[in-house]
Parts: C-alpha cells; sequence; structure tokens
C-alpha cells in the first residue's frame, strides 16, 4: 500500500507539536475539508461526552471516543462499514487489495487514518508492513 506523508493541513492553520489528533487529521484529509474547519467540529462534539475516567471531556488535541467520530462522520455524509465482528478474527487489514477504492476514514487498533484509492495519508505509516487489521472504515454515501 502506498504512503503519503500528510498532516491533514494542520501546520498550514498554525498548529505546532505533537498531538493525539489522529480523528482530525484522517477526517479532513478524507473529507477534503480544512483542518481548522474539522477542528472545530471535534472540539464541539468532545464538549457533549461524557468525561472518561482519568481523563477530561474528549478535545481535537487530546482525542475523542468512537462515538463522537461515528457523529461527526454521520452529519458530514460518511457511513460507517464494519469489517470485523467480535470472534471472528482479522479478516481485513491495511492492504490496498484489501479495502474498497476511493476515500475511506479506517480505524486500526488505537488510530484512525485516511485512506484515498489505496494510499494511506497520514504523520506516519501505520500499515505494520500489511498486517494491521482493520476494524472498519467510513465512507461517503
Amino acid at each position: 500500500m502506498g504512503f503519503s506523508n500528510d498532516d491533514g493541513g494542520r501546520k498550514a492553520d498554525g498548529y505546532k507539536g505533537n498531538a493525539d489528533d489522529c480523528a482530525t487529521r484522517a477526517i479532513a484529509i478524507a473529507t477534503g475539508r480544512t483542518y481548522q474547519e474539522i477542528y472545530d467540529l471535534v472540539d464541539e462534539q468532545g464538549t457533549k461526552e461524557r468525561p472518561r475516567r482519568s481523563r477530561k471531556k474528549g478535545s481535537a488535541r487530546t482525542g475523542i471516543k468512537k462515538s463522537s467520530i461515528d457523529k461527526i462522520l454521520a452529519r458530514l455524509g460518511w457511513k460507517w462499514v464494519p469489517t470485523m465482528q467480535i470472534g471472528s478474527g482479522c479478516k481485513v487489514h491495511l492492504l490496498k487489495s484489501e479495502l474498497p477504492a476511493g476515500r475511506l476514514i479506517v480505524r486500526v487498533s488505537k488510530h484512525i487514518t485516511a485512506v484515498i484509492d489505496g494510499v494511506i495519508h497520514d504523520t506516519y505509516n501505520p500499515s505494520r508492513g500489511g498486517t494491521r487489521c482493520v476494524y472498519g472504515y467510513w465512507r461517503k454515501i
């Protein structure tokens, strides 16, 4: 699978340093919207979350819950396509041959990344050489 180093416009919008913003970056990249626009949407949704045990409410900088990501993407017209069920084992890997063409926002263990026509767009290559299991992906309806 190809790889393109892409921060989703984070640096261009004036943000510096590192952040746990993989969902924000992936959504910005796949939807073609600005990083700032998605950052604001994610932050808004994060304020509606119930606080986690050891953390504050979610934010675009520190990450948000999957349920919040689902709500944001549903509002933007994207649909969740599961590729793994409890107890089924891994059936789909982060490989071009195992994912459909087009713009996808892919959920893997502890990370979300954008895949556009078989090319990963992220700040690092999360594919683990094609062995990374895909839990599912969102695609535009």
